[in-house]
C-alpha cells in the first residue's frame, strides 16, 4: 500500500497539492483527474521522491524502491541519447542489475517479452532518436514492464499518441492490473478513465473526491473542481489546516 497522509507541496508559496491524503492498494486501478494545474503529476512525482513534502508524509507500507514503477511525461525523457530502444528497455532491470551490470539471457528474453507485448519487437536495435512519439511511449511501458513492479505510475502516457497506439497500450495496461498490479495513471481523457478505471482520484489541488469512477466523474463534483482550480489561482499562499 502507498499512503498519502495530510501532504501539502508548495512552489514558491504557492500550494500545488493542499492537505492530500488517500491510500493506493495492490490491485488498484485508479486514475488522477481533475483540472490544469490541479497537481496530478504533482502528486506522482512527490510519491517517487522527486519533490520536497512541507508538510504531511507519504508512506509506502512493506514496498521496496524497485516495487514501484514511473513513467513521466515524454517531455522529461531525453531522446537525445545513443541508445537503441533494447538499451533503453533493459534500464528496467536496473534495480537488479545496477549501473554496469550485464544483462544475463533470462534478462533478454524478458526485455524482448515486453517489446513484443508493446509490438515494438522489430525495432530493438534502432536507436530511439528515430522514433514517432507513439512508438517512443511503447518502449516507455515496456521498460516499465521489465521492471515487474507492484505499483505502476503513469504520469500523461497518451498525450501526443494516436488512438491505435493508446488503446493498445491500455489493454497492456488493464492486463497487468488483472494479474495483481495496482495501475495509476493521470489522465486527462473523461472518455479513457470511464472505461478503463474503476476508481477515480479528482484533484484540484485538493481533494475533491476519491472513489468510484461513475461516482466522481458526476457533474456536481467536475464543476466543484473547475471551482476550485480556479479559485487557487487567485490565492498565493498554502494556509495552514
Amino acid at each position: 500500500m502507498i499512503e498519502i497522509e495530510n501532504v501539502t507541496v508548495s512552489y514558491r508559496a504557492r500550494a500545488v497539492l493542499h492537505h492530500v491524503s488517500t491510500r493506493f492498494h495492490e490491485g488498484d486501478m485508479c486514475a488522477i483527474f481533475g483540472p490544469n494545474g490541479a497537481g496530478k503529476s504533482t502528486l506522482l512525482k512527490t510519491i517517487m521522491g522527486l519533490l520536497r513534502i512541507d508538510e504531511g508524509r507519504i508512506h509506502r507500507r512493506q514496498l521496496a524502491s524497485y516495487d514501484i514503477a514511473y513513467l513521466p511525461q515524454q517531455a522529461d525523457v531525453d531522446r537525445t541519447q545513443p541508445m537503441s530502444v533494447f538499451e533503453l528497455v533493459a534500464m528496467g532491470l536496473w534495480y537488479e542489475i545496477g549501473y554496469f551490470g550485464k544483462v544475463n539471457a533470462a534478462q533478454k528474453k524478458r526485455v524482448q517479452a515486453a517489446l513484443a507485448r508493446v509490438e515494438m519487437e522489430d525495432f530493438a536495435l534502432r536507436g530511439i532518436h528515430e522514433l514517432s512519439n507513439g512508438q517512443f511511449q511503447r518502449i516507455l511501458l515496456a521498460r516499465m514492464l521489465v521492471q515487474n513492479a507492484k505499483f505502476l505510475l503513469l504520469d500523461e502516457p497518451f498525450n501526443a499518441v494516436d488512438a491505435r497506439t493508446t488503446y493498445a497500450l491500455l489493454e497492456v495496461l488493464r492486463q497487468e492490473n488483472q494479474q495483481g498490479k495496482a495501475v495509476i495513471a493521470v489522465l486527462h481523457d473523461y472518455e479513457q478513465v470511464r472505461a478503463y478505471f474503476p476508481r477515480t482520484l479528482l484533484l484540484a489541488r485538493e481533494k475533491v473526491a476519491d472513489g468510484h469512477t461513475e461516482e466522481v466523474l458526476c457533474d456536481a463534483l467536475l464543476q466543484k473542481a473547475n471551482a476550485l482550480a480556479l479559485a487557487a489561482e487567485e490565492n498565493e499562499w498554502c494556509e495552514p489546516a
